[in-house]
């Protein structure tokens, strides 16, 4: 049988697929004319699933005090905490089966029954091993605005440096970013003016305390003019800026989705290890991403000002991470402007904005 690059999402698995540089038709998504793997001659994907299966315990081996929450069929488990397959639980179901079919042989009851990873209700495993040790994003969250600000001893610091590392990136020098500020007039700012805001007047943002300079650039025209909620009849004046030398980010953006095989082989995170770390890494990506409403306390970027400085304790140059104002947008938080240089400046007349909403409530 023929699986295809289509089934899947995971980057790693999608590359061995690619290499065995065989076109054909899928024998579970349907696919034509596209990368297959044929599962009957290739010995790869059936020793990395068959490896990464191993986490999983069937309900009667997982202990009493396992949540209810967290059982569910093999098939459910790996569409619900995972994204390394493009189909629904009942296509993972036939693909596994297929492809550990010697395992589902030897073990059919993991493949059948309820499982989950013992790990999840281990305080001795987690306290070593989890970003945020036993403790779960809210408490952290809470930790770090009312409680211990600046020395948090909630975090696994050398856990969490594993896992950022998983999302290096590299910028080339020409590379060319945007910035937008709205102004007075048709004027506009001058290229010396569209930088970071000095020390004495930086407000408190997501990747910067108040009176620390960070530059926040993004990567398209359209996704400054959403990120700075320019309005109509506002002045915008949007600065090209163009990288001078090659720096190294983290890629907050795909924090959650890195191949845990990538992870596993290149930077010694086991599977159990990614998986018990899964949902801090999701908040992780949403939290940085998420815009504060214009009555929200500056409080709520605490959590992403205290990660944004530990990466750049590490040495690296900036984060990036997703727009949730544009569609496709990408943001990078610089932490030194001189990297950049501004190489000319426009200005735009805003004349139409369109609204998107859903009514969340109503009153007689």
């Amino acid at each position: 049988m023929k699986c295809c690059v289509h089934c899947f999402k995971d980057s790693e698995i999608i590359a061995v697929v690619e290499a065995t540089k065989a076109i054909g038709t899928c024998d579970f998504c349907g696919h034509e004319h596209t990368a297959v793997y044929e599962i009957s001659s290739n010995t790869i994907l059936t020793e990395l699933f068959e490896g990464f299966l191993d986490i999983y315990s069937v309900v009667e081996d997982l202990p009493s005090e396992y949540p209810d929450e967290r059982k569910a069929l093999l098939c459910e488990c790996l569409f619900r905490d995972w994204t390394l397959f493009s189909s629904n639980p009942e296509a993972i179901q036939k693909l596994m089966i297929a492809i550990c079919n010697d395992k589902y042989l030897a073990q059919p009851e993991l493949f059948e029954s309820q499982v989950g990873i013992a790990e999840y209700c281990n305080p001795q495993y987690l306290e070593h091993n989890a970003i945020l040790k036993t403790y779960s994003w809210q408490k952290f969250v809470d930790d770090i605005k009312r409680n211990n600000r600046f020395h948090t001893n909630f975090v696994n610091r050398e856990v969490l440096k594993a896992f950022v590392r998983c999302v290096r990136k590299t910028y080339v020098p020409a590379e060319v970013f945007y910035r937008a500020r709205i102004c007075p007039n048709l004027k506009g700012f001058k290229k010396s003016e569209m930088g970071a805001p000095p020390a004495h007047r930086v407000n408190a943002g997501r990747a910067n305390p108040e009176g620390v300079q960070v530059l926040y650039l993004s990567n398209t025209e359209k996704t400054t003019l959403h990120e700075i909620c320019a309005g109509m009849y506002d002045y915008v004046s949007i600065g090209t800026f163009r990288l001078l030398k090659q720096i190294e980010v983290i890629n907050l953006a795909e924090i959650d989705v890195v191949s845990p095989f990538i992870a596993n082989s290149l930077l010694d995170i086991d599977y159990v290890q990614y998986a018990v770390n899964q949902d801090v890494l999701r908040k992780m990506r949403a939290e940085i991403a998420k815009p504060l409403r214009r009555h929200d306390s500056t409080l709520d970027y605490l959590p992403t000002q205290y990660i944004s400085d530990f990466i750049k304790s590490l040495g690296f140059d900036g984060i990036e991470y997703t727009s949730t104002m544009s569609e496709e947008g990408r943001n990078l938080a610089v932490f030194k402007e001189s990297v950049f240089h501004c190489t000319k400046t426009k200005v735009l007349d805003i004349k139409a904005i369109e609204y998107e909403y859903d009514v969340v409530s109503k009153r007689a």
